[in-house]
């Protein structure tokens, strides 16, 4: 019997073999057929069934190289070094290391503290102080969050990704922007502090027409968890191009939010219509400022710059109630949205060239102490945002540093509907793997850990809390491969500074 049995197994399991070998070979066949056919692609045409692993090789290599071949601190956007950091402070665990560094300090622009020889004591560190933005309004803001949560938008990200960011950001005392989509339950539902951005398209606050709504403006403005407006002029991912929300993530719920139609594209305005020059931009935050009380500033990647210079000065002009809250400076190296490689990639002055630029324009014309300055792009390291702090911003925000908090794995498909981690998709299926529960506390303990050690860094320069942080406590590396003092790099214009 057991020999019958183990006969009739071998006859069954042969049988599907040729089978299966029979269909492969049918299959390759069809294929062969397709490839020499077709027109499309040479490689194909010329090398048929083969020839597709070319591209499939090319594919897979972005996911190979992240994890075998690259060194610690060779990949970008953000090399492993630096999506480790991150992972390590979400989780809570260890974020020490040993043996020495792995960076090196040589190349052109590297960043190097001032450590002083009698740093800060636990007993003399001062708690980080409240500022307040828009002191002038009828409900101005005030917090102590230094490392906040930069935009983006529901739809270019998920619901259980938009939950767990508001949740852990309520958590630990950070505000989130809600990137140019609208506001949803979801950033509601989460209890933080909410700053509403209004991008070209004017989503969520726009008439039929597509034009501003005071009416809709007042109807946010009455949440009391939106606490400010940002007019959004430009974003670092694409400078000069409107958002990019593909048709694949256009649910109906989002098509409701935003008041599109559902599974088309959604392409927003190079720039707002209404908005041609300096004088109307500042006509529209007086409006927006006029209609919800509350702060209101502009986002902008910088690149001519002139027109910061005229801006100021229509200010002084008309008074300095009339200035921006805040003005938020994103880096040409910004980039969670969609966005044309051309613009990706060669658009826009870096927040390491244009943040201390507009800086020096701010305390030129007697501005900077009105004028609240929030700096974005890639700055999602404790020593990134300490040199932003330096520099003279007020506060820094993080998109991908977030997005790494949440689980990101640099899988370069935010474009697309097809994110594993479940962040920027809107299919159920892999958004499943996102528990908003369990991700909030990564958020909140990656937002509570850079705190801690913006604080170690600014303590081991002597300062009691990292608002004392001066450009001198900063160099810079040369092109003779030797450091400079931010100071003497950006030159600081203090005499008209409020």
């Amino acid at each position: 019997m057991e020999f019958e049995l183990i006969s009739r197994i071998i006859v069954i399991f042969s049988s599907l073999f040729i089978f299966i070998l029979g269909v492969g070979l049918f299959a390759t066949i069809i294929i062969y057929i397709i490839d020499v056919t077709q027109t499309q692609q040479a490689i194909r045409r010329n090398f048929p069934v083969i020839g597709r692993f070319r591209y499939l090789f090319e594919h897979m290599g972005e996911f190979f190289r992240q994890y075998f071949f690259a060194a610690d601190r060779e990949e970008r956007p953000f090399n492993r070094a630096e999506r480790s950091w991150v992972y390590r402070a979400a989780k809570g665990v260890d974020s020490t290391v040993a043996f020495g560094s792995t960076r090196d300090l040589s190349p052109i622009g590297s960043v190097l503290f001032v450590n002083c020889p009698y740093p800060t004591l636990d007993q003399d560190a001062k708690p980080i102080p409240p500022i307040t933005i828009g002191k002038n309004c009828k409900k101005p803001y005030s917090t102590t969050s230094v490392f906040n949560i930069s935009g983006m938008s529901y739809g270019a990200i998920s619901k259980p990704a938009v939950l767990a960011l508001s949740n852990g950001a309520r958590q630990a005392g950070v505000w989130m922007n809600t990137g140019e989509g609208g506001l949803s339950p979801y950033h509601l539902e989460g209890g933080a502090d909410i700053v509403y951005q209004i991008g070209t398209a004017k989503y969520g606050v726009r008439d039929e027409n597509g034009n501003l709504s005071t009416e809709k403006l007042k109807e946010i403005a009455a949440h009391e968890q939106v606490k400010m407006f940002e007019i959004k002029l430009s974003q670092g991912a694409k400078p000069g191009k409107g958002g990019i929300l593909p048709g694949a993530k256009v649910t109906p719920e989002i098509a409701k939010i935003r008041v599109i139609n559902v599974g088309e594209d959604s392409i927003s305005p190079n720039r707002h219509p209404d908005i041609d020059s300096e004088s109307d931009l500042l006509d529209m935050i007086n409006t927006v400022r006029g209609a919800t009380g509350k702060p209101v500033g502009f986002k902008t990647v910088i690149g001519a710059y002139g027109w910061i210079e005229r801006l100021c000065e229509e200010i002084n002009r008309r008074g300095i109630d009339s200035a921006p809250d805040f003005i938020t400076i994103d880096s040409a190296d910004g980039g969670t949205g969609a966005a044309p490689q051309s613009l990706i990639d060669y658009m826009g002055l870096p927040i390491k060239e244009s943040l201390p630029l507009i800086v020096n324009i701010l305390n030129r014309h007697g501005l900077k102490g009105r004028i609240k300055i929030i700096a974005s792009g890639k700055l999602i390291t404790p020593a990134e945002a300490s040199w932003a702090l330096c520099v003279g911003a007020d506060f820094i925000v993080s998109a991908r540093g977030y997005m790494f908090a949440l689980g990101c794995i640099q899988a370069l498909q935010c474009n697309k509907n097809t994110c594993p981690t479940g962040i920027t998709t809107h299919n159920k299926r892999l958004q499943k793997g996102l528990n908003p529960e369990d991700k909030a506390k990564r958020v909140q303990r990656f937002a509570e850990q850079m705190h801690h050690e913006i604080n170690v860094i600014a303590h081991s320069c002597g300062v009691p809390e990292p608002r004392r942080l001066r450009r001198y406590h900063c160099r810079m590396v040369t092109a003779n491969g030797q450091s400079v003092p931010l100071d003497e790099l950006y030159p600081e214009d203090l005499s008209a500074k409020s």
